[in-house]
């Protein structure tokens, strides 16, 4: 039987679903959640490896207009993912309209050889399932695709089914990967994003994306328990304030629903010890970008 193997990125405009789908094909948590936009800063993969094909699903930044250093490294990130992979999946929000910067995907994906399927997530958020006929025809007039999937990533729907559609349009190939590994991240990747997944759920407009955590320290101090120390960096006193809390009490939720999250993906027992510290306009600064790992490659 031939074995079929290859790097897929998922693309698409911000907060269209891009890292739920990634979770769902992968069938474990590799990529945080967030129901606020540009959530996902680097290229994530993450694998899935069944008897007939290994896909190496690279989740990219949403493509968005950048107003930052930071937003630029992002948007240059995930454009070019686009002549690195075997296929692309283009991910869009069937429930609302075209959006104006899907027209400039659209675009980007004529200088491109690589196959692309529109997955329509978020059918299930449609009052009436006969829309997806529209959006098909919405974005048939932005250019043709080579195969058209509605699903709900959130809810599991048709994840399968475009998993097989993309393999089948998979090379030949090895597996990259051993069975059972699902990302090839570091640990301490993963702890970041997910400490930092937390922080945007617990502050919500609170604080926006001006945060960062950095996993400073990880120690095995017994064969069950992992000590970790983080800091999350922001870049104004003022949202450093909200990020601790009152008797630090938010920078204590945010630690505890961090633990516990990790200690089941981990199954060891965390020691957590977070911190919180100003560097303003990091996300302006070349060097800081560059100490926080964003130019380079992924």
């Amino acid at each position: 039987m031939t074995y079929k193997s290859g790097f897929v990125a998922l693309i698409g405009r911000p907060n269209v679903g891009k890292s739920t789908l990634l979770n769902a094909l992968v069938g474990h948590k590799v990529a945080i959640m967030s129901s606020r936009p540009q959530t996902t800063r680097n290229r994530i993969r993450g694998v899935r490896t069944t008897e007939t094909s290994q896909m190496i699903f690279i989740d990219t930044p949403g493509i968005h207009k950048p107003k930052h250093r930071l937003g630029e490294y992002m948007v240059d990130a995930a454009l070019k993912t686009l002549n690195e992979v075997d296929v692309i999946v283009m991910v869009v929000d069937a429930s609302s309209p075209v959006h104006p910067t899907e027209h400039e995907i659209a675009k980007q994906l004529e200088r491109v050889r690589t196959p692309v399927i529109l997955a329509l997530n978020k059918v299930d958020a449609l009052e009436d399932r006969a829309l997806v006929l529209k959006r098909i025809e919405e974005y048939q007039a932005l250019r043709p695709f080579d195969e058209y999937v509605p699903i709900s990533a959130l809810r599991g729907e048709q994840v399968d089914l475009l998993a097989e559609i993309i393999e089948k349009r998979l090379p030949e190939g090895p597996k990259y990967y051993p069975d059972d590994m699902i990302t090839d991240q570091p640990e301490s990747f993963i702890i970041s994003e997910i400490v930092r997944e937390k922080v945007l759920l617990l502050t919500r407009d609170e604080v926006p994306h001006s945060v960062m955590v950095a996993v400073e320290h990880m120690e095995r101090r017994s064969s069950d328990t992992l000590y970790v120390s983080a800091v999350i960096y922001t870049e104004r006193e003022s949202q450093k304030a909200i990020l601790i809390g009152k008797q630090g009490q938010m920078l204590k939720r945010v630690g505890e629903m961090a633990r516990h999250e990790l200690e089941a993906l981990f199954g060891n027992r965390i020691y957590l010890e977070l911190w919180v510290k100003v560097k303003r306009d990091w996300r302006n600064k070349p060097a800081l970008l560059h100490q926080f790992g964003f130019d380079r490659e992924g």
